[in-house]
């Protein structure tokens, strides 16, 4: 059955909720955990107000992009070692997190993503997007949402 969870989070309490369950589930069904993190990079566009005006180093934001995801992996897996279930972990910088997901579970042979869903409505769901929408539309395995 289900073996092999990759758990996608952003460091969010609704994040946590699916690492929680997808521990559990792992723990109950003897499988393990692929977490994963998506960094996203600085955004230069040359279209803003005071553009040539950088506020930040974009190496330095990337950098610290990636720091804040590798602590939310770091702590995905700290809770699964706790509950004795294996944890890989995965930190990823791209414009697009929803294809990062769909590689990682492709590349890491999982058999099902546990994610969270913000549950953004109206308006904002239409201009933001919703990755887990995209994930669901890609995905060849099952995926489990979390609200």
């Amino acid at each position: 059955m289900f073996k092999k969870i990759l758990v996608p989070t952003d460091g969010s309490p609704l994040s946590d909720k699916a690492i929680n369950a997808a521990i559990e589930f792992a723990k109950a069904m003897g499988g393990e955990l692929v977490t994963l993190c998506v960094a996203e990079p600085y955004v230069y566009s040359a279209l803003v107000e005071g553009a040539g005006v950088f506020p930040m180093d974009s190496v330095a934001y990337d950098e610290k992009a990636q720091e804040i995801a590798q602590h939310n992996v770091d702590k995905a897996a700290a809770l699964a070692r706790a509950q004795g279930v294996t944890c890989k972990t995965a930190v990823a910088l791209s414009f697009s997190p929803y294809e990062e997901i769909v590689r990682t579970a492709e590349s890491s042979a999982c058999d099902v993503i546990f994610m969270a869903s913000h549950g953004r409505k109206g308006l904002n769901k239409l201009f933001v997007g919703s990755e887990t929408q995209k994930v669901l539309a890609h995905s060849t395995i099952p995926v489990l949402v979390f609200r």
